[in-house]
């Protein structure tokens, strides 16, 4: 990834950048849409080949009002209202980038902290430098992040920037603000990878650099405003929401989810401790007390896991049978483990210590493997179900 400059000069409005889709996404931002629509419409020409789309996961009255308010606008507007917000609002722009034709795709949110005069900007910027992607960066030279409310949400961003960019150093190398949810974008490039996205939460900058992997970006710097009206999106929820997004992102190659893997194991053994402390403590023997002691452990394991790094698998099976399948194999560790340290010992004559050790990496090994093939990938009958119903479905389909 190579990093352009760009400078922020007045704009030839006689220049055409190809055509162009705005989206919005929308949760109870009804407040802000009138005026929102109204500073895109003095800003953008009206025949400058744009479009205007939201994706809305209101419980409010959002899609009646950007319909209302759509009249007066010079360029067309549509609202996608959805009805389950999977993804949240990295879902909602991923739904609306899938939908667009246009060249490109410019992503804002619906507050106004966002600019509308930069909307040009941006996509001249990506045309000038043959930018794949354009970020209106809050850090870049002349740009500032005065409108978040308080020095607890600037350092909670502060953070989180850099708690990213340590995490992905080269697909984050030339952007400086990866928490910014204002950019343009080449639709090619978002369409060409469209089935490796897995949003979730608010931060979907950080899923399109990661998984998209632009050749080429640019930044603008920008003035980030305080909101218009209605209430910030940003909760504990979202930042869990944030953590848990980054931990998918970095564990999506097989060897860093294997580490990750282990990594939780090794943090089951605090609630395995713990309640056998309980249990022995209140008189249980020690030996049911293990076993019992154990599946807590393996609960806590199965959280985690399920959690963190097989959150884009879990639709192939319901949480009950994950757990059981995943239980199962946790159980049967110990069973394999045991024989195959004696069989270390005796048979090949080894330590005990360095015969544990071989029969641990063995069996963790062997179970992080039949984990990901047996609780997480899909079956394979019910796969050819599906096939076999979308088949019977084209025939009926006149």
């Amino acid at each position: 990834m190579t990093e352009a400059h760009p400078g922020t000069g007045g704009l030839d409005d006689g220049v055409e950048y190809g055509s162009t889709t705005v989206i919005i996404p929308t949760f109870n931002e009804a407040e802000n849409i009138r005026e929102l629509l109204s500073q895109l419409a003095a800003c953008l020409p009206a025949e400058g080949g744009y479009e205007v789309r939201f994706v809305d996961d209101s419980t409010d009255d959002t899609p009646a009002v950007v319909e209302e308010a759509a009249g007066a606008c010079p360029f067309p507007v549509t609202v996608m209202h959805r009805e389950v917000a999977e993804g949240g609002l990295s879902g909602a722009v991923v739904e609306g980038m899938k939908a667009a034709t246009s060249d490109w795709i410019v992503v804002m949110d619906g507050d106004l902290q966002h600019p509308p005069s930069l909307v040009r900007e941006l996509v001249a910027t990506g045309h000038r430098t043959g930018a794949e992607l354009v970020v209106a960066s809050r850090y870049a030279g002349g740009g500032s992040n005065s409108g978040l409310s308080g020095g607890y949400r600037v350092a909670v961003s502060r953070g989180s920037t850099l708690l990213a960019k340590s995490l992905f150093p080269s697909a984050l190398r030339g952007i400086s603000d990866p928490m910014s949810g204002f950019f343009a974008i080449r639709r090619d490039l978002v369409h060409s990878r469209a089935d490796v996205l897995r949003p979730l939460g608010y931060k979907i900058l950080l899923e399109l650099a990661v998984r998209c992997r632009p050749g080429t970006v640019a930044e603008v710097p920008f003035v980030f405003q305080e909101r218009f009206g209605g209430d910030s999106k940003s909760t504990v929820r979202e930042g869990l929401r944030f953590l848990t997004h980054l931990t998918s992102l970095r564990t999506a190659a097989h060897a860093a989810r294997m580490v990750a893997f282990g990594l939780i194991g090794l943090t089951g053994f605090l609630p395995n401790l713990g309640v056998l402390a309980l249990l022995t403590g209140l008189g249980m023997h020690y030996v049911p007390a293990e076993i019992v002691a154990n599946q807590f452990g393996v609960l806590w394991n199965f959280v985690l896991v399920d959690l963190l790094l097989f959150r884009d698998r879990r639709g192939h099976r319901s949480r009950v049978n994950r757990l059981g399948r995943f239980a199962l194999l946790a159980n049967a560790d110990l069973v394999l483990r045991v024989p195959l340290i004696a069989l270390l010992v005796q048979g090949a004559h080894m330590a005990v210590l360095p015969a544990t050790a071989v029969g641990l990496l063995a069996t963790f090994v062997l179970r992080f493997v039949a984990t990901e093939v047996l609780v997480y990938l899909p079956w394979r009958g019910k796969a050819r179900q599906q096939v076999r119903a979308a088949a019977r479905q084209r025939e009926t389909t006149p």
